[in-house]
């Protein structure tokens, strides 16, 4: 049987690195992408694999159009990217993300369900985020048995989609998984996020606003990393199951903009501390050991060296960085 594979949201920046892996690994998969091309999509990021793959701009939150995809391509497999994720956007807009993170993800497993049956076998990864579980204090780590606990519109919505999309896998008997990853950096990143905006800035000598003090810690995850993860969960993901993505990799906002400004060469003057955003969770961090244990998946990418990689592809691909004004 082919492998007709829906993978959403991939002109956006995880979706992007993967389709790119996955082709790569997987000459002999059919992939569709989907995506509606939103301010975050750009198709100029598929542009290594355009002529591998097939293309279709739509919304997900299209049921007719959706089945219609799921029917036309005969897809079996869905590997779902497709989200709003700024958390600042959220807190200005955030019926924007219920519409799209959480009835656009209910559009696509209902489509999967009338299309392949109750009971199927096909594969649902709804990819999900680790801000589902709030904030961690100093100590301690986020597993899939951690409570629900969302602190933003964006966290909120992600988590509403993971429970519509487990609630399928108990109610209709699907395949589905759930992932949850820290946060993501690499090539392709929209400008908005993190590590791209203070590159971008630092390289025109702008101010690099930081909210608070700098001191909150994520837990920073390649996104080469990130996909290899997917595929296994994909391939071999028990179904019914969450896996947190992500290890160890912990720092805090302040250093690695300091960091960015040493590679650049840059004065740490340029850093301008301005309010904190509202609902600012201090600490996320995974334990990956489920992951680990049972799909033998751990980061190999020390932030150290994964960042180093995205600053210099970052200046060796400057059009990434000015091709959003925001």
């Amino acid at each position: 049987m082919e492998n007709n594979i829906l993978v959403t949201g991939a002109a956006g920046f995880i979706g992007a690195n993967f389709v790119e892996y996955f082709v790569n690994k997987y000459p002999q998969y059919n992939i569709v992408v989907l995506d509606k091309l939103t301010y975050a999509g750009n198709i100029n990021n598929l542009n290594k694999v355009k002529d591998r793959i097939t293309f279709v701009k739509d919304d997900i939150c299209d049921f007719e159009k959706v089945l219609n995809i799921f029917n036309k391509y005969k897809i079996n497999g869905v590997i779902h990217f497709a989200a709003e994720s700024h958390v600042d956007n959220s807190i200005k807009n955030p019926f924007i993300f219920t519409q799209t993170n959480v009835i656009g993800t209910h559009v696509l497993l209902e489509a999967a369900k009338q299309v392949w049956g109750e009971g199927s076998n096909n594969k649902f990864v709804h990819v999900s985020t680790d801000e589902v579980y709030g904030s961690l204090k100093k100590d301690g780590y986020f597993t899939e048995k951690s409570p629900i606990k969302p602190s933003s519109p964006y966290s909120a919505s992600k988590a509403s989609s993971d429970l519509i999309a487990l609630a399928y896998k108990e109610t209709y008997k699907m395949n589905i998984n759930v992932t949850n990853c820290s946060n993501n950096y690499g090539p392709y990143q929209h400008n908005e996020k993190l590590i791209p905006h203070m590159i971008k800035l630092a390289l025109e000598d702008k101010k690099l606003p930081v909210y608070g003090t700098g001191e909150n810690v994520r837990d920073w995850l390649y996104v080469e990393d990130h996909c290899q993860a997917i595929d296994l969960v994909y391939h071999n993901g028990k179904s019914g199951e969450r896996y947190n993505i992500g290890g160890h990799n912990e720092k805090r906002n302040i250093d690695i903009i300091k960091l960015i400004l040493k590679r650049l060469n840059k004065p740490e003057s340029l850093i301008e501390f301005v309010e904190d955003r509202k609902g600012h969770d201090y600490r996320y961090a995974i334990d990956p050991t489920k992951i680990k244990e049972e799909l033998g998946w751990y980061p190999k990418t020390k932030f150290e060296d994964g960042i180093l990689k995205t600053i210099d592809w970052y200046l060796d691909n400057r059009k990434w960085l000015n091709w959003f004004d925001i």
